[in-house]
């Protein structure tokens, strides 16, 4: 996420003011922006590690980094089903990052809102206890079946929720996981804009470029950055 701090916080209403540097991209166990809600109901900010951690891990080591979880499973999951009823966030971005091509060719796509702007994925946290008495707080992306833009590059996309679900999906008290995941079905087709990029991932792709894709639904083994 490049968007500047200030920019982020105006945006989605919190009353933190972090300095948390812009970055071109995201890689999992890296620390991502985070907005919940606390106990009085406000919007709060924080960072949390990408990649999420039950409560019932005894050692992360040796568990995988649930960096995005399924929303039709979220509910049958015990990896999730306790952060879908009570720990729901939205994690802010302005795009993502997915591969697509054969094994060896994989080829960078980046995709953002057209016009740019900033949105929000629907995530999920927990705050895990480390055996000496510390915390770490972890966080996932929802994924959800992929539109028309994204299916050429991934058979998932990860869930944009529209600005007018932020507080319900937020609400964990008067919105049930249920109804919240109702809101988890994929972008409209026509939100986003595909660009290939020909440089390093995190080059900043042209304004208004458009590229097309080969229909290549493969699943990418490069996780998604943003």
């Amino acid at each position: 996420m490049t968007t500047p701090p200030e920019a982020v916080r105006a945006f989605f209403g919190y009353r933190d003011k972090p300095n948390f540097p812009p970055r071109d991209n995201i890689r999992p166990t890296e620390p991502i922006a985070v907005v919940l809600l606390d106990a009085e109901g406000e919007r709060r900010f924080r960072l949390m590690r990408w990649g999420l951690l039950p409560h019932f891990v005894k050692d992360p080591k040796t568990f995988p980094t649930l960096f995005n979880a399924r929303s039709e499973e979220l509910l049958s999951k015990p990896s999730f089903r306790n952060a879908a009823r009570r720990r729901r966030c939205l994690i802010p971005a302005d795009g993502f990052y997915e591969w697509t091509g054969p094994k060896g060719q994989r080829r960078p796509y980046y995709l953002r809102p057209e016009p740019p702007q900033l949105f929000a994925f629907a995530g999920l946290y927990e705050s895990w206890s480390e055996p000496e008495g510390g915390v770490i707080d972890t966080a996932t992306i929802l994924t959800c079946e992929p539109n028309a833009t994204v299916a050429p590059l991934h058979n998932r996309m990860p869930v944009i929720l529209a600005p007018d679900c932020y507080d319900a999906w937020l609400d964990t008290k008067d919105v049930s996981a249920e109804e919240a995941l109702a809101m988890t079905g994929p972008a409209p087709d026509d939100l986003l804009e595909a660009i290939p990029l020909h440089g390093k991932v995190g080059a900043k792709p042209k304004s208004g470029t458009k590229g097309t894709t080969k229909d290549d639904k493969k699943k990418s083994s490069q996780p998604p950055l943003l």
